[in-house]
């Protein structure tokens, strides 16, 4: 149960009057609420510094409210981080209006409280809900309006939206414009945008930061800036180099992008014995050079084989094409005749289904679908990346199945670059990953059994497939996507940021950008409140 005053203002024509009926209040709920000094002390400040007219008391959870776990869980998408042992914050503040989050910020500021900033919960090593210090969580789930704007071909969304919202509110206003973003359907904006968030229209149109054009931010003072007013280092910094370094994401004005009104979309798989290893080899080579039109992913992964009852490795071709089938069949049966793409094997449907399609829903799945919001944590998980730049032998690829097959829970994404990402500098975004970039690997390796020896094995077993794919990714450094937060890489531990330590992480994610970014945050941050495992340090 959250705050609730259980008292019937009167209207009071003086704005004073109408905060000292408000700190009363709170005065009497508090005693009730924490015995905690500092959170006492957080709690107290709260009111002073948010607007009146729009009370913070129903967007507060402490542990003594009986819906703190429910709120808590809800958005955590990994198992590994809603365990009894996990670290829990000492309050929830699921802000409701903008004047929440600037007087979280201030208030915890002032009272040496540190902030995880959480907009969709997808954090894999959930940096954005956990902290070995006392913390709160600043969750923006309620912050979640969308305004598109057809005419000028944009749209402002708040942090909290997810981008399953977000097409949805999209093709409500226009059947041939949409944005590139992930498939994923409950990512929130809030992360996915300012770490560098992609999807299957990459090729086509680039990353989620690659069409923006303007946002709002909450300062480390409390202070909401735009485009204009922070200056463009740090709109340059948070377009890539996440946002939770520099401030409070409130919203993003995005550039629409045009898309015809069918699109076509497929699914094909072949096994070991189907001549997996060839034709993903020959992926390799033709993908990131077809049309920017086309995205292809492979997706290898570990199945029972039905023939004889043994595992094989099973490789998903998944497609996606801004256009109709038979021009898609003329040109992969000429470019990638090793595919075998028959009609039979594409659906043309409409823009906005095909982001259901790459949900991995059903075809004909109601499009309501996109407003669903993750209910808790479903597995376990362990996810870690890789950029390649050159294609990998066939004996290479080999070697690979032999690991994957030994773990068996285990799935990977082969993400082809090339098109649109080989266009832009590597310096246009922190976001660096660009030309020389054959594709991206995801590695996700889960299981459901709880225990601390269980997730030991299976975090092991996922080092041990990274390690194995040492020799066919990029080197000096190890390339990372910022996205797939691996902890792995590199981390500042015990609420200390050390400047050595984080160019370790810092330079796999960004590179030569890493440098730029430290500088950003020295010039608006440089007390380092706004900080985790994998911020980027002031000088």
């Amino acid at each position: 149960m959250n705050y609730n005053c259980n008292h019937t203002m009167k209207t009071i024509q003086s704005p004073i009057a109408v905060l000292i009926s408000i700190l009363s209040v709170f005065s009497l709920i508090l005693p009730r609420a924490t015995s905690d000094p500092i959170l006492s002390d957080f709690l107290q400040c709260l009111p002073k510094q948010s607007q009146p007219t729009y009370q913070i008391f129903d967007a507060i959870y402490t542990r003594d409210n009986t819906s703190f776990q429910s709120v808590l869980q809800h958005y955590i998408r990994n198992r590994r981080f809603s365990t009894p042992t996990t670290p829990k914050p000492l309050a929830i503040v699921t802000a409701k209006h903008e004047s929440h989050v600037q007087a979280t910020v201030i208030c915890a500021n002032q009272h040496g409280l540190q902030i995880r900033i959480r907009s969709g919960g997808h954090d894999y090593e959930g940096l954005s809900y956990v902290s070995d210090v006392p913390f709160v969580i600043l969750d923006l789930l309620n912050l979640r309006a969308i305004d598109i704007k057809v005419a000028d071909k944009s749209a402002w969304v708040q942090a909290g939206a997810t981008i399953g919202e977000l097409y949805y509110e999209i093709a409500n206003k226009s059947k041939v414009h949409g944005f590139p973003a992930g498939a994923c359907l409950s990512l929130g904006t809030g992360g996915h945008f300012s770490g560098g968030g992609y999807g299957y229209l990459m090729r086509k149109y680039g990353l989620t930061v690659d069409n923006i054009e303007d946002a709002k931010l909450v300062n480390v003072n409390g202070t909401i800036l735009n485009r204009k007013s922070m200056g463009e280092d740090l709109f340059w910094a948070i377009r890539g180099g996440g946002g939770a370094s520099f401030g409070v994401i409130l919203s993003w004005k995005v550039k629409l992008v045009p898309v015809p009104a069918k699109v076509t979309v497929f699914n094909i798989q072949r096994t070991l014995e189907q001549g997996a290893t060839d034709v993903i080899y020959k992926w390799q080579y033709i993908a990131p050079k077809l049309p920017k039109d086309i995205f292809i992913r492979a997706m290898p992964q570990v199945k029972n084989n039905t023939t004889n009852g043994t595992k094989t490795v099973e490789v998903s071709f998944i497609g996606h094409f801004l256009g109709q089938t038979d021009n898609l069949l003329q040109l992969l049966n000429a470019r990638f005749p090793e595919l075998g793409l028959q009609r039979n094997d594409c659906f043309e449907m409409s823009w906005l289904e095909s982001t259901i399609f790459w949900a991995d829903f059903p075809v004909g799945t109601p499009i309501d679908v996109l407003l669903d919001r993750p209910n808790g944590p479903a597995a376990f998980f362990k996810v870690k990346s890789d950029y390649v730049k050159e294609p990998i032998p066939k004996q290479g690829i080999e070697s690979i199945w032999k690991i994957i097959l030994n773990i068996e829970k285990v799935w990977m994404q082969w993400n082809p670059y090339g098109g649109r990402m080989s266009e832009i500098s590597e310096s246009e975004t922190p976001f660096p990953h660009r030309a020389g970039n054959l594709f991206l690997i995801q590695y996700w390796t889960f299981w459901g059994e709880e225990g601390a020896e269980t997730t030991k094995k299976y975090v092991g077993l996922s080092r041990k497939l990274y390690e194995g794919t040492t020799p066919f990714v990029s080197k000096s450094p190890r390339e990372t996507f910022q996205n797939y937060r691996d902890i792995d890489i590199g981390a500042n531990l015990d609420n200390q940021t050390n400047f050595e330590t984080a160019k370790v992480y810092g330079r796999k994610y960004f590179k030569g950008n890493f440098e730029r970014l430290v500088r950003v945050k020295t010039a608006v941050d440089p007390q380092n409140f706004f900080k985790h495992e994998q911020s980027i340090p002031p000088l």
